[in-house]
C-alpha cells in the first residue's frame, strides 16, 4: 500500500512527530510517532535519520524529506532548551538561508553537506517539470547588462579560421 504525506508537524507534550497522510484510496489519516530518548543535547540529523529508517514508520515517511524531519527535531530541541516557537523558527530560518558570497571551500564536510542539502531542496522546489501547467520547453531570457562587457583576446577569431 502506498501513502502520500500531506502535512508533517511536531507535538511538544508528549514529544511526537505527527503526519497527516493520504492512502491510495483517497482517505486521509493521521499518524503520531512518539519521540523517545531525545534531549536538548541530541543530534537532530541523527534522530531524523533514525526515524526515517525505522521499519515501523518507513513506509509513511517515504515522501517526507530528511531536511523536513531535521527541522521538526530542531524545533523540538529549541523547545526543550526553553526557546519559544517563534525564536526557534527564526533560528532555523537563519541557519537555512544561503549567503551567495559565502566561500564554501572554507567549510568543514558536515557544514558543506548541510549547504548542499539546502541547495538541492531549493532546486527541487523551484524546478519546472513537464507535467507542470506553466512549463515551457525552450525559454530564452535576455539579461540587462549594467556595465559594458570587456572582451578578452582568447575568444577573438584566430587567423587560422577555426
Amino acid at each position: 500500500m502506498s501513502y502520500k504525506a500531506r502535512k508533517c508537524g511536531v507535538r511538544f507534550e508528549p514529544p511526537a512527530i505527527t503526519l497527516v497522510y493520504e492512502k491510495t484510496d483517497g482517505n486521509s489519516r493521521q499518524r503520531i510517532m512518539p519521540i523517545r530518548n531525545f534531549s536538548k543535547f541530541s543530534d537532530c540529523t541523527r534522530a531524523a535519520e533514525q526515524l526515517k529508517n525505522n521499519p515501523r514508520h518507513k513506509q509513511y515517511l517515504e515522501y517526507v524529506s530528511l531536511r523536513q524531519l531535521e527541522r521538526l527535531y530542531n524545533i523540538l530541541r529549541g523547545h526543550l532548551k526553553g526557546e519559544s516557537l517563534e525564536v526557534s523558527l527564526e533560528r532555523i530560518r537563519r541557519e537555512e538561508t544561503l549567503d551567495p558570497d559565502e566561500d564554501l571551500n572554507k567549510l568543514d564536510d558536515k557544514e558543506l553537506d548541510k549547504r548542499k542539502s539546502i541547495m538541492d531542496e531549493l532546486f527541487e522546489k523551484n524546478r519546472k517539470k513537464k507535467d507542470d501547467p506553466d512549463f515551457e520547453y525552450n525559454v530564452e531570457v535576455d539579461f540587462a547588462q549594467e556595465q559594458v562587457v570587456k572582451s578578452c583576446g582568447w575568444d577573438d577569431d584566430s587567423e587560422d579560421g577555426f
